[in-house]
């Protein structure tokens, strides 16, 4: 297998060193790409800090497959599972409710010592740690109000929930060298038609500008804020929509989260990139895969995942874009998701490193339409998976589907012991 793939990676290396693609310079800097892998897909976004609470703020997880982490030990055994059989050294996305400590603490009064075992496995596997404060499925969110609640005591705990966990986030980049991104996104809206939408939106910048008020160091955190279309519960109306924190990221310096399932369903995010960084010094992407709006599913390498690393590479857009997953599936393998749904957002960016694109624009910018037609078309069949294989070989990961074979064996020693029915 080893000579096979060597042999069919010199092989495609020559087809693609024709157009003045040096495929081993991809590989090198497809290497230094990291891709956020949230947490959440591990154990149904429960988090660890109230367990036994309902999902609340739109958020909805369905399947029952057996093998849900239900401790941070389970859930970092997981993460490394899933990173064994993925290519490259990347970032875990945490939620502040996935804290790893016996203390009873309240969102608003978290610490970074309350995540400092998360640190202490991140600089073992070396990893890097971005986070988001947790504004849903707690008691003071359950109208589905949080930073923009009208009630100034509820606003306040918010405030001071978001405020925390920007210190828990420069905590992370500090002590792992790798600047951590810390995303706001709130539920906050209408199941209704609201007369007043211009008052919850003020409060809700109100509320930002108090969270963001202290400086944190750059080289340590980055902001994030991040908007929605619509969630369950609040179909009429959402007070951060894109609009908003579109606007409120520009002017206040912040990053723009654009997550690929908040938007119409014919609406794309792949379009929005090339406008938007033209006025932003970076963007957060939250890579997803909607089905009938905010559905969540695992991302799979389809067109639009293609579109968005296209953009990222033909705008040299990676350097000042942080790229995250967001997804959550119990109707299968856990792990395998992960597994999955970042394999594919790699191979996607390998992808569009892999096309002619200086060639391409000369093309376009000569109004020779039928060139950048018909070389785009043909690059469609050119052996981007021989240089796939390389490139996990390389990385010393699973070639292709072996992959499947070790989830299968985690899952019968591992996932299904933690529900003894199954076994």
């Amino acid at each position: 297998m080893e000579n096979q793939v060597k042999q069919a990676y010199e092989a495609a290396k020559l087809l693609y060193a024709q157009h003045g693609i040096d495929t081993d310079e991809v590989l090198k800097k497809l290497a230094e790409i990291k891709v956020s892998v949230h947490c959440w897909q591990g154990d149904d976004v429960r988090g660890f800090l109230n367990k036994d609470g309902e999902l609340t703020g739109g958020i909805s997880v369905t399947g029952q497959y057996p093998g849900a982490a239900t401790t941070p030990a389970e859930l970092r055994a997981d993460l490394e599972q899933a990173f064994s059989l993925i290519p490259g050294k990347h970032k875990v996305n945490l939620h502040a409710i996935y804290a790893d400590t016996d203390e009873q603490v309240e969102l608003d009064r978290i610490e970074p010592k309350h995540y400092a075992n998360w640190v202490k496995w991140a600089k073992e596997q070396g990893l890097g740690l971005d986070f988001n404060p947790t504004c849903f499925s707690h008691e003071k969110s359950s109208d589905g109000f949080t930073l923009s609640h009208p009630d100034p005591e509820i606003r306040k705990f918010w405030i001071d929930h978001c405020k925390a966990a920007r210190r828990i986030g420069a905590y992370f980049g500090e002590q792992l060298g790798q600047t951590c991104v810390t995303n706001v996104w709130v539920p906050d809206g209408f199941k209704d038609n609201p007369v007043d939408r211009m008052t919850p939106r003020k409060r809700l910048k109100d509320s930002l500008d108090d969270v963001f008020a202290e400086k944190l160091d750059p080289k340590h955190h980055l902001d994030a804020v991040e908007s929605k279309l619509f969630g369950l519960g609040s179909e009429a109306y959402v007070v951060g929509s894109h609009e908003f924190y579109m606007g409120y990221g520009l002017q206040n310096g912040t990053l723009v989260c654009l997550d690929a399932g908040h938007f119409h369903p014919t609406e794309v995010i792949s379009n929005k990139l090339s406008s938007l960084a033209l006025f932003t010094n970076g963007i957060l992407l939250h890579v997803s895969r909607p089905m009938r709006w905010d559905s969540d599913h695992v991302v799979i390498m389809d067109d639009e995942l293609l579109e968005i690393a296209r953009e990222l590479v033909r705008h040299d857009l990676l350097p000042t874009t942080h790229i995250g997953l967001d997804f959550f599936d119990a109707s299968i393998n856990r792990v395998a998701a992960w597994v999955v749904g970042t394999r594919n957002t790699i191979k996607a960016l390998l992808r569009a490193m892999l096309e002619p694109v200086d060639a391409l624009k000369s093309a376009e910018l000569a109004g020779d339409y039928t060139l950048r037609l018909a070389l785009t078309e043909e690059f469609k069949s050119y052996p981007f998976g021989a240089i796939w294989d390389y490139y996990c070989a390389q990385q010393q990961v699973p070639v292709r589907e072996q992959w499947i074979a070790e989830i299968k064996t985690y899952e019968q020693e591992v996932l299904l012991q933690r529900d003894k029915s199954f076994v």
